[in-house]
């Protein structure tokens, strides 16, 4: 029997926890700081054990990790290179669903000298993007073909049944890590030329893209695309580009949010005991007892009755409603927004992901290939968003287990051997990327 031990309990865990406490050839010890979140993942399952833990004592980590084969990190990303490097010293594989860092690729060599396959960037975006992406390139390319466009789009979004704030946004995971992406800069290669973008201008000028049977979304840029022409084996390429799914109206409102300077961590003396509309005014340079919806558009340039505008009202920056006690305004934005922008009981998320290729066949004609990914929560039970996510990572933990992972080294899922058999499971969970081909003319 192989032991696994999931690092962190948090919003994404229990779909792929409980996959992996139903194959009884594994035992789980699944580890929290706030253990009552553990218990409740294990909970039912014989081969299933909660413990807490405290991820600064090296030493408890340490003795977790020697007791275990194989080591899943649900943690925030600042922590992976620290369980990897345990994880190395101890000679144990690693699992992580988060974006390989630089920390953890200097790590490649030694892992791969241990035998050792640290596997990252095994989640829906990073993850499902590449290993889908993967299998139509080396499709393409076995044929004689080559992929001349790229655009990778993803989104987690409310179900339409249940897109009902003037936001078209609910969170299904961290307030502040989506504000902060808004002030990411971005980079894509586009008709054989890199365009950058800095992160004021975002939200700028964002595409519309339509989804049958679902309608327009907004598409902004992610990060940097370009490594992915080297990644993803794209050598004859004029454009990669991901990008991220948003519901009509969004981009306009995070722009104005960030030009108003609410996201700004820096530490404030002014923020103690204010309500909304003050620290809204003093933004804006209006007197708290003035009209400071009027003021806060004229600052804007927009008018006082724009959609806009009614979206700073509804989440209530214009109200006599006291900010939290947070020393910044970031903080006291991504309060508002988890208070006001939350799947109530019942509701359902709703995740896109979606590809598009150019290709040059070997005869010379083009075709146009989409791959989509169109997947909904379960009502009162998991969302999409967490199954996706920990679902492929449960996958290709229970194939490591078994030996059926050949490959060594800090690896993500760009390879055949990685992507056909997760792939395989994950369809047969129901989480299936319809393919599409349409010659062009």
């Amino acid at each position: 029997m192989k032991n696994i031990l999931v690092l962190g309990a948090g919003l994404v865990s229990r779909p792929g926890v409980n996959y992996l406490l139903e194959h009884k050839d594994l035992s789980v010890t699944v580890a929290s700081r706030t253990v009552s979140k553990a218990e409740k993942l294990v909970k039912g399952y014989a081969n299933g054990k909660a413990v807490a833990i405290d991820v600064e004592n090296e030493q408890a980590l340490t003795t977790l990790i020697k007791e275990h084969d194989i080591v899943i990190s649900l943690l925030p990303w600042i922590h992976h290179v620290k369980v990897a490097t345990l994880c190395l010293e101890h000679v144990k594989d690693m699992v992580t669903t988060s974006y390989v860092s630089e920390g953890m690729k200097k790590l490649d060599k030694s892992v791969r000298e241990k035998g050792l396959l640290f596997l990252n960037e095994i989640g829906v975006d990073p993850g499902i993007d590449h290993m889908s992406a993967m299998k139509i390139i080396h499709t393409v390319e076995s044929e004689g073909g080559k992929v001349l466009h790229f655009f990778s789009y993803c989104g987690g979004l409310p179900a339409p049944e249940h897109n009902n704030n003037p936001f078209g946004y609910k969170f299904s995971w961290s307030p502040r890590g989506v504000v902060l992406a808004s002030r990411n800069s971005a980079r894509f290669l586009e008709d054989g030329k890199i365009v950058e973008i800095e992160g004021k201008n975002l939200f700028v000028d964002p595409l519309v893209e339509e989804i049958e049977g679902l309608g327009k979304f907004e598409v902004y840029p992610n990060r940097d695309s370009v490594p992915y022409q080297e990644m993803y084996g794209l050598k004859d390429a004029l454009t990669v580009k991901r990008g991220t799914y948003r519901n009509l109206g969004w981009c306009a409102t995070l722009k104005k949010i960030v030009d108003l300077g609410l996201v700004d961590e820096t530490p404030q003396s002014n923020l103690k005991d204010v309500t909304f509309k003050k620290m809204t005014a003093d933004l804006v340079g209006c007197p708290a007892e003035g009209n400071v919806r009027e003021a806060t558009a004229k600052k804007l340039g927009i008018a006082p009755d724009s959609e806009i505008i009614g979206r700073l009202e509804w989440l209530g920056l214009f109200s006599d409603e006291p900010v939290p006690a947070f020393d910044n305004r970031l903080d006291i934005l991504s309060q508002r927004l988890q208070e006001k922008l939350f799947f109530k009981e019942g509701e359902k998320d709703m995740l896109i992901l979606r590809h598009r290729f150019i290709v040059e066949n070997k005869d010379q004609t083009h075709d146009l290939i989409t791959s989509t990914l169109i997947d909904y929560g379960i009502p009162f039970g998991d969302s999409s968003m967490a199954r996706t996510v920990s679902l492929p990572l449960a996958i290709a933990t229970h194939l490591i287990a078994e030996g059926r992972m050949p490959l060594k080294g800090v690896q993500t899922p760009v390879h055949a051997e990685i992507y056909e058999p997760v792939l395989r499971e994950l369809e047969a969970l129901n989480i299936k990327m319809v393919e599409k081909r349409i010659p062009l003319k």
